[in-house]
């Protein structure tokens, strides 16, 4: 499911991305662009734009040249045809829906989800968008949940907090026979460990703020067209839209929809940021991968820890099939410490572990699961979920493997 196409390697390909824009001057990097608006010399010239009849920006909300530069290295790393990039991953989510859906549709959805992406869901239903919330390592809870009215399927890759890894194949398959739009998150893989395109995947989404940053310094999302899906059979598209290509049709409707009308636009500098830290996402992965696999071993392996979540152990319920999608497990993990083991006191005696909620940092960063990102599911949600009121996220980070075991051996030792 890794195999790429022939070219050059995934690291040269991203360090050399912004010379292939022909920047201005000879920039290594593509320049940040401050306007907010464009002039042309000719009125016809800005009716065209206007119009889609010839590439350019006429506004800073809808596009801008480092924005763009941003796009397009996208694309690229996800061997798709086109990219929209949002202000965060969940502005990238929000606009797929928002774009594409009506009242009366369905969608069928992993039940293992972000909670924010949860809660985004349930919001959607309140305007007449029904979803069904399945177990997704499993082909045969999506089969039962299809209807008439189902016009897509959402799925993660490796579920956060617990790690569950989805049936993206099978899926890939089903939506492909039933012409469903298939939605796969990467956020947790990110375009290095796996391509989506690969399981029959339609749109994906990225949250840039994470693996592809991955410095903590910059907000972003993105959504990518693998150009897998015929847009002409799709019902929802707009008669605007219908026009040129249709292949680009989807992209269009989510850009003007989802980007141009909701206006959760990426500022050009946080676009500068996100390409300067994808140049480093190999590096920073097998770094990553490594250090997550060594600390999960170690854990599972303590008498004061109860379960791990890895898909890199063998004891993992997905082992195989990660093993058989991804480069790497990725960095996130979770586990729960025995029966009568305080876990914010655990966490309170780690002194190189960064607590915080954000993960794909080159830092190892933990949280309290329940206690915080999740408490506003509440317990019965939660449980469905399976996430445990001691569960412990961690997000493994690029420090030395031998210094993070040991910071966790003296907190567990407390």
């Amino acid at each position: 499911m890794n195999t790429r196409k022939s070219r050059n390697g995934f690291t040269t390909e991203v360090v050399h991305a912004h010379r292939r824009n022909s920047t201005e001057h000879g920039e290594l990097h593509y320049p940040i662009t401050t306007s907010a608006a464009y002039g042309y010399g000719k009125v016809q010239d800005l009716i065209d734009v206007f119009q889609g009849k010839k590439p350019g920006d006429v506004y800073a909300r809808q596009s801008t040249p480092t924005v763009r530069a941003l796009e397009e290295m996208i694309t690229h790393m996800e061997w798709g045809t086109g990219t929209v990039a949002f202000a965060t991953g969940m502005a990238a989510i929000d606009a797929v829906l928002f774009a594409l859906l009506c009242s009366g549709d369905h969608i069928v959805s992993s039940k293992f989800l972000f909670g924010n992406t949860d809660s985004l869901l349930k919001t959607f239903q309140r305007f007449g968008v029904s979803v069904s919330f399945v177990d997704v390592t499993d082909l045969a809870n999506v089969m039962d949940a299809v209807t008439p009215n189902t016009r897509m399927v959402f799925t993660e890759t490796i579920a956060n907090p617990v790690t569950q890894v989805a049936d993206l194949v099978e899926i890939g398959e089903l939506c492909r026979a039933h012409g469903l739009v298939y939605i796969v998150d990467n956020t947790m893989t990110s375009p290095y460990l796996f391509l989506p395109k690969c399981v029959g995947a339609h749109l994906i989404v990225n949250s840039l703020t994470k693996y592809i940053n991955g410095h903590g310094n910059a907000l972003g999302g993105a959504v990518t067209d693998t150009g897998l899906y015929d847009w002409s059979q799709y019902s929802n598209i707009d008669q605007r839209y219908k026009k040129g290509d249709a292949s680009r049709w989807g992209m269009l409707q989510i850009r003007k929809l989802g980007l141009r009308d909701k206006g959760a636009s990426l500022s050009p500098d946080a676009a500068n940021r996100i390409a300067i830290g994808a140049e480093t996402l190999e590096l920073r992965m097998v770094r990553i991968c490594a250090n997550a696999l060594k600390l999960a071993q170690y854990l599972e392996g303590h008498p004061n820890v109860g379960r791990v979540y890895y898909p890199g152990l063998e004891s993992h319920p997905q082992h195989k099939r990660a093993k058989s999608l991804f480069r790497g497990s990725s960095g996130l993990m979770s586990f729960e410490l025995k029966h009568g083991i305080d876990h914010l006191e655990f966490l309170n005696r780690l002194q190189i572990s960064v607590m915080g909620s954000n993960l794909g940092d080159t830092r190892t960063m933990v949280i309290p699961v329940a206690d915080t990102i999740f408490h506003e599911m509440g317990p019965e949600r939660r449980a469905s979920m399976g996430i445990a009121d001691s569960l412990i996220r961690v997000s493994t980070g690029i420090e030395d493997a031998e210094d993070l075991i040991a910071d966790f051996e003296q907190a567990l030792s407390g």
